[in-house]
């Protein structure tokens, strides 16, 4: 296995891993700034309030793309699964 073999795997795999996170950390972000943006207008000051917003915000994002992350990452494990020949017959 050669070393421009495994910076490519690990390129795959960060690219693979902003690609899934993306949606529940955006989800939460908005919804985090939507919320400070309020409590800030308001003046209420209770760090508790955004967590069940942000939890029904992400289960909500997963629910809207968990059939997408799943097909890419079954999509990614049989690229993986397909080098492996190439890989060790590299070395």
């Amino acid at each position: 296995m050669t070393d421009a073999a495994i910076l490519e795997i690990a390129l795959q795999t960060m690219i693979i891993a902003a690609k899934l996170s993306a949606p529940m950390l955006l989800t939460a972000l908005g919804i985090g700034f939507a919320i400070s943006l309020f409590q800030s207008v308001t003046q209420i000051q209770e760090a508790t309030l955004s967590f069940v917003p942000k939890a029904i915000g992400v289960g909500i994002a997963v629910l809207f793309c968990g059939n997408w992350m799943i097909h890419e990452m079954v999509t990614f494990t049989q690229q993986m699964f397909e080098k492996v020949p190439t890989l060790l017959s590299a070395g």
